[in-house]
């Protein structure tokens, strides 16, 4: 065994590890409900192995959330062992995010050196929308260490010619499907190019041993949603967000396809403003008064968010109304103003800057991050474009360069143009990650800028693979080819300086000027020969494309923010950390239904997820989501509603805006409406006269007042 010397021990990385540590860490005791539609899943799956293994939305294990198990199950353990807390849920993210910084330098230095493994590290550790990404209780951080761990394991199969690590690289590929589905599969184009062109064995066992791990793949993808499946849909929890019940429908429809073409499913069309800037989203007609009710039930704002829903500013799914939530227990979620507008503030909550509000960044939608459907226009340089590019594209230039200058100075010299050296079968790897991610953010329409963090690990390897080719040409190519490096490397620093300096200008009009004259100069004293000490000079150039964007890392940080639409921002350093967990909740209604809930099986009902995900954290108690996250999943029928009332099962029912329910829902809310009797429920008295209304604010699919109902006489 061989034992651990301090002297072999990469110090750089164990800084840079540090680094990330604090990033992701620091102030997470402050998250308070984090993304508490989650959050309020995870309470239920504490409670029973049967939540646990199904991901039980309520304590019931009435509906699931609109995601599969393997992300919550770790966060799930994780509160499980220290508590349901904010800090304990988002824990599992930290861990994966720190993770995910080794493994990339794990990846990059066994064939390009240490101090591009580093620089790697530092890259992705830098990244703004990883920070953001790792300090919530969201998917995507575990999903992109799984990812990062799938691509280990490949290239130590492809090293090593072993087909087992062929076998378990794929198997790990259907695993990651079971954190955030069809996303997983992004970079699988990759996977196999890299495979077939790096493998050093026989054309036909090759295949074969291709063919064996696509098998491997199959298996592990569908097995969790087939077995799933198969449980009799009176033995299982409804699926959320699915339309039959079925949660391969669920994979390859809401959570598949749509992301692509846009939402239609629950809400009858694409959500407005997807695939628009963010100056034009706000011009949206969603009322801005937190007791408008003229919103319709699947777009008002919720004040939390489940991460694969195609949430606003400041819900998980549904474009912003500007109301003040009151059931979701986070300021960090309150509403604010849509991107790029000046008008459209809450009168409810004060905006903290967290979600949707862009503070400074708001003119033209500069500053871009700030809300959830602050996508850009789609096209080619969509990721460029402040919305998406202050969350993940202060290195692109870098990238770009890598992908070039990695090809051409670790190809083979003097030998056939079709024969490729290690080095190059990595480069295709990274590329292979990054050609297709960004096609997709590219035209896709239904997605938030926080997504973008699938592209951060290519970002950052081809960032460091550019780096080192430089190096490699100046030093090996010649005059000739040694000018060519440097004026490469001299315009992409200023390339990159000067998008960086787009993304702060509506903040800090000054620091931008500041970071664009360095950039030139740095990309100058590349042209000096000998004065300056080469070493001061990559130092220096990575200094000054990294102030901005570790400055940017930082917000979330500084801001103790866990988010349930993570972003970073200036605009999070107006205000900081969450409210308690479960804390914006009705104390009365809730002090109400659980003083009177007798037998009944549920606390009370309401038609969508976030409406009831504050009572969940809160109490422990099961609270029903009939319509699921947008209030429109057909989880049941009037028949069976009335038979759960009936059988005494359900007592209470919190009413609020029914306009854009459909189907059984609607006839649901309108039999509650007409049969339940309004109750004043600060004295728990029933009357058909009065009534004790709640400002729902965005609740889930619920804007406006909203009714506390008993339908204890509603059926006899």
């Amino acid at each position: 065994m061989k034992k651990l010397s301090l002297k072999k021990m990469d110090w750089y990385l164990l800084g840079i590890l540090a680094l990330a540590a604090f990033l992701y860490g620091w102030g997470i005791w402050d998250a308070g409900s984090a993304n508490s539609y989650y959050t309020a899943a995870i309470t239920s799956m504490t409670q029973s192995w049967h939540n646990f293994w199904y991901v039980a939305f309520d304590p019931a294990g009435f509906i699931t959330v609109d995601k599969p198990p393997i992300a919550l199950w770790f966060m799930a353990i994780s509160a499980k062992v220290f508590g349901v807390h904010g800090w304990s849920v988002v824990l599992p993210s930290v861990l994966a995010g720190i993770g995910s910084v080794a493994l990339l330098y794990r990846l990059i230095t066994p064939k390009f050196g240490p101090w591009a493994g580093r620089l790697a590290a530092l890259v992705m550790t830098l990244t703004p929308t990883v920070v953001a990404n790792s300090r919530t209780n969201n998917m995507d951080a575990i999903l992109v260490f799984f990812l990062l761990l799938v691509v280990y394991t490949l290239t130590r199969a492809v090293a090593k010619k072993k087909f087992w690590l062929v076998l378990i690289a794929f198997a790990l590929i259907g695993i990651a499907f079971n954190i955030k589905m069809l996303q997983a599969f992004m970079i699988l184009p990759a996977m196999l190019v890299f495979y077939w062109v790096a493998i050093k064995l026989p054309w036909k066992k090759k295949a074969l041993w291709l063919l064996a791990a696509m098998a491997s793949l199959g298996l592990f993808t569908v097995a969790y949603p087939a077995s799933v499946d198969s449980v009799s849909s009176s033995s299982r929890p409804y699926i959320g967000s699915s339309q039959t019940n079925s949660l391969m429908e669920l994979a390859f429809g809401y959570n598949g396809t749509q992301r692509l073409l846009g939402q239609t499913s629950g809400t009858g069309g694409t959500f407005g403003g997807m695939g628009k800037s963010s100056n034009k989203s706000s011009k949206t007609k969603a009322p801005t008064n937190a007791n408008a009710t003229k919103t319709p039930a699947a777009q008002t704002a919720t004040g939390t968010a489940p991460t694969g829903a195609a949430p606003t500013g400041s819900t998980g799914k549904t474009p912003p109304t500007g109301t003040a939530p009151t059931g979701t227990g986070q300021k960090n979620n309150a509403p604010t103003k849509p991107s790029g507008s000046k008008k459209g503030a809450p009168t409810g909550t004060k905006p903290s800057g967290k979600m949707g509000n862009p503070g400074k960044g708001g003119k033209g939608g500069m500053g871009g991050g700030g809300s959830a459907f602050a996508i850009g226009n789609a096209g080619p340089f969509r990721l460029f474009q402040s919305n998406l590019g202050s969350q993940i594209g202060w290195f692109l230039p870098f990238a770009l360069l890598g992908m070039g200058a990695g090809w051409w100075a670790f190809r083979k010299k003097g030998d056939k143009w079709y024969r490729i050296s290690n080095e190059q079968a990595d480069v295709l790897l990274w590329a292979g990650w990054f050609v297709p991610v960004y096609g997709f953010f590219s035209v896709a329409s239904f997605f938030h800028p926080y997504y973008t963090i699938m592209l951060a690990p290519a970002i950052a390897a081809l960032t460091a693979i550019g780096a080192v080719a430089i190096a490699k040409m100046v030093k090996e190519g010649g005059i000739k080819q040694g000018l060519i490096a440097k004026v490469l490397l001299a315009i992409t620093l200023i390339a990159t300086t000067a998008l960086q300096a787009y993304y702060a200008w509506s903040y800090y009009p000054v620091a931008s000027v500041i970071i664009v004259i360095l950039g030139i100069a740095v990309a100058a004293i590349w042209f000096i020969p000998k004065v300056i000490n080469s070493k001061l000079k990559i130092t220096l150039s990575i200094v000054v494309v990294a102030l901005l964007s570790g400055f940017w890392a930082l917000t979330p940080t500084l801001s103790h923010t866990s988010a349930a639409i993570p972003n970073a921002n200036p605009s999070l350093l107006s205000s900081k950390g969450s409210s308690d967990m479960g804390g914006s909740v009705d104390s009365a209604l809730l002090s109400c239904t659980e003083k009177n809930q007798e037998s009944a099986k549920y606390l009370f009902a309401t038609t969508d997820s976030n409406s009831a995900s504050g009572y969940i954290i809160k109490s422990g108690k099961a609270v029903m989501a009939l319509g699921g996250y947008n209030g429109t999943d057909p989880t049941m029928t009037l028949t069976e509603f009335k038979q759960l009332v009936k059988s005494g099962q359900l007592k209470y029912f919190v009413l609020g805006n029914t306009k854009s329910s459909t189907g059984n829902i609607s006839k649901i809310l309108a039999w509650v409406k007409k049969n339940g009797t309004q109750v004043t429920y600060s004295s728990s008295k029933k009357s058909s006269s009065q009534s004790q209304t709640m400002q729902m604010g965005g609740m889930g699919g619920q804007s406006g007042n909203a009714t506390l109902y008993d339908l204890s006489s509603a059926v006899q």
